[in-house]
């Protein structure tokens, strides 16, 4: 049932958070795209606007004057009031637009905060908003009306376009500052006469006119939203590069660190016989494509010829938009802490199942075991089948079609060879497998999976969701396993080799299994304190993507420095987790960084999961699964370290992602209590 926002009148919200939720675009998750500086403009506008209303400023065609400087406690208003009350001379309101803009990303930064805080909107991962199905109730024109705030907003609006109805001086602002922002259009069905009324409509209020007067005349300054020259971007030499430790140790994330801090935030390396290749590396870069990268730069371009070679086209990592979006949202249940947690007695049963094949005394190549153990729980969750026999087929043919297709470092035949057309054939047998499990009687009283997402998906739009990308979504889904997997070889490596916090995570293991297999609720701050911590400190060392490729559609300048249309960008959004400036002594494994006072990972240059819209969409179900793995091995053995000079330095396999080099083994030193299953 929809929430209720008790007490909140449309005269609760400022003019700035009804231009948000004006702007708002729920088929994108995002707001209408409106270029930087005209939002800026715009936003600043709104607040101006509503410091008039609130008495605290007046505003005519030739000034902008203070009336009232008392604050009104609205965090996105009273610094600029008290600007503008600090200022000496008096000054007109294009003036405060020009002066204010820039400030204008932390005013909506405040304003998302407070529409979510109040249940208005929904956040969700990879910077999407949608409205929050509560009731919001108002009258208009006598008549008590429900829906949500956003269409509230809309539809008063609406009205005050449509009708002859007289506006509130409140609706002649919106509408002069969404007008000025040009996407009427692209809210309302536009005629004519209703393009007429608006235009009459802006003329109505003076406070409205002059601020979208003054709106107006700062969007056509462009020298404001680029630099008359932009720096050119500097090149690393090659021996610099090779003689980095980082590019003999294979971690990617600290050599992209070091890069940074000595070349800047935007650089390019020229490979030889290689087109150069631009990298985006830094604190402000991270923010960049968090916040603005959607509307410069697209995913699709470089993934086309990858998704190819499963007969694929449109899947999830190579959307932008809308369609992204959409698919986003629909398998986001698949991939969520709720759904594994529904599942957390498969997801024991079938570990113990496999660490029942550890033996004391042996040692296991660290990248197969952790691979092993947990498709052995992935593969039965996500597609309903085993899949152990097929992973190794599965990954190569994969990592060799990324090699080609994505990296450029081999050519098209060596895809074709026949080791690799033998590989191939195991996407056939996985597609079988999975169409034979997932029938209406073998799926009766079953868990939902994310095959049954993804084939009900199918049959309700197979235009958008067509069977030809089936083949690529179950196997990536599968793949996923192997990330995983080599993400918990390096938290593994990690605990193994520092025995004081392998310790304290043993004890909370067998504080939280002494009563039993935990649940999902049991997973608390408190309970799992150090193991918590311990696992944020792995993802900051051992991210295992180093980075994203996009094209630019669109030319940008990032830090002054131009990105024109067409040119692949590689963003190292984990570089930062080795800076210095970001994370003091970025070196040293410390899990203190996490706590209150020092809250080391609230910003941008804490990047593990990816920045932006494709920030990865399974976050909660790999922390989850990865503090249960984790807890569950602390809790039945102790593993030591082999070749044991790893526990000082371990050396990488950084490509198509980072995982430990091949020579690193888990010897099992002791079994710690009996396994049941």
């Amino acid at each position: 049932m929809a929430n209720t926002t008790e007490g909140l009148t449309p005269q609760s919200l400022s003019l700035t958070e009804e231009l948000i939720l004006m702007l708002l675009n729920e088929e994108t998750g995002y707001f209408h795209q409106v270029p930087g500086w005209h939002l800026n403009c715009a936003v600043v506008g709104a607040v101006l606007a509503e410091l008039s209303l609130r008495s605290r400023i007046d505003t005519d065609l030739e000034s902008l004057f203070l009336v009232d400087e008392s604050e009104t406690g609205r965090p996105a208003l009273d610094p600029i009031l008290k600007e503008i009350a600090a200022e000496s001379v008096q000054r007109n309101a294009q003036y405060w637009i020009e002066r204010l803009a820039p400030r204008a990303e932390s005013i909506i930064d405040s304003v998302l905060d407070r529409l979510v805080d109040l249940k208005i909107l929904e956040y969700h991962d990879g910077e999407f908003w949608t409205l929050a199905p509560t009731v919001w109730r108002g009258e208009l024109s006598s008549k008590s009306e429900e829906g949500t705030a956003g269409q509230f907003i809309k539809t008063r609006i609406s009205r005050v376009i449509f009708t002859d109805e007289i506006p509130d001086p409140r609706d002649v602002i919106i509408i002069c500052l969404v007008n000025t922002c040009d996407v009427f259009r692209f809210i309302f069905q536009l005629d004519d006469e209703a393009e007429e009324r608006i235009e009459f409509i802006c003329k109505m209020d003076l406070i409205g006119r002059s601020l979208a007067s003054a709106v107006s005349q700062n969007l056509a300054g462009p020298a404001l939203r680029r630099p008359a020259l932009a720096r050119k971007i500097p090149t690393v030499s090659l021996p610099k590069l090779l003689l980095n430790p980082h590019s003999r140790d294979g971690n990617l994330n600290a050599l992209f660190g070091n890069l940074a801090e000595e070349y800047g935030p935007v650089f390019q390396i020229r490979p030889p016989f290689s087109k150069p290749m631009i990298f985006l590396a830094g604190l402000e870069t991270n923010r960049w494509v968090h916040k603005r990268g959607r509307m410069y730069l697209r995913a699709r371009d470089y993934f086309s010829d990858f998704e190819k070679v499963y007969g694929a086209s449109g899947v999830l990592p190579a959307l932008d938009g809308a369609d992204h979006f959409r698919l986003r949202r629909s398998l986001s249940p698949a991939y969520s802490a709720v759904r594994l947690g529904g599942q957390m007695d498969q997801l024991y049963n079938q570990g113990r199942k496999y660490m029942a094949s550890l033996t004391v005394g042996d040692s296991y190549r660290a990248t197969s075991m952790c691979r092993e153990m947990v498709n052995a729980q992935l593969s039965p969750l996500f597609i309903g089948v085993d899949t152990q026999d097929l992973m190794d087929d599965l990954m190569a043919y994969k990592e060799r079609a990324l090699s080609v297709h994505v990296a450029k470092l081999l050519p098209r035949f060596t895809l074709n060879t026949p080791g690799m057309r033998r590989r191939a054939k195991a996407l056939d047998t996985l597609m079988q497998r999975v169409q034979d499990i997932h029938t209406p009687a073998q799926r009766a009283d079953s868990p939902r999976d994310l095959v049954d997402d993804y084939l009900s998906l199918h049959a309700s739009d197979p235009q958008f969701l067509p069977e030809s990308n089936l083949l690529f979504s179950f196997s990536a889904a599968l793949i996923a396993s192997v990330y995983l997997g080599d993400t918990f070889s390096l938290v593994v490596y990690a605990m193994a080799s520092q025995p004081d916090l392998y310790a304290r995570i043993q004890a909370e293991a067998d504080a939280l299994f002494a009563k039993g297999d935990p649940e999902r609720e049991d997973f608390t701050p408190a309970n799992i304190d150090v193991t918590h911590r311990f696992l944020m400190e792995c993802m900051r060392m051992y991210p295992i993507v180093s980075m994203s490729i996009r094209n630019v559609m669109n030319t940008c300048v990032v830090e002054d420095y131009e990105l024109p249309m067409g040119e692949r960008i590689h963003i190292a959004m984990t570089a930062t987790h080795y800076m210095s400036e970001v994370f003091p002594d970025p070196y040293k494994f410390d899990i203190d960084r996490y706590l209150p006072s020092r809250h080391e990972h609230r910003s941008p240059g804490y990047a593990p999961y990816g920045l932006g819209t494709h920030k990865c969409l399974g976050t909660r179900w790999m922390e989850l699964h990865l503090a249960a793995n984790l807890l569950m091995l602390a809790h039945y053995f102790t593993i030591e370290v082999s070749p044991a000079k790893y526990n000082h330095k371990l050396r990488f396999s950084p490509f198509p992602s980072l995982k430990p080099s091949k020579k690193l083994k888990f010897r099992i030193s002791q079994q710690r209590r009996e396994l049941f299953t």
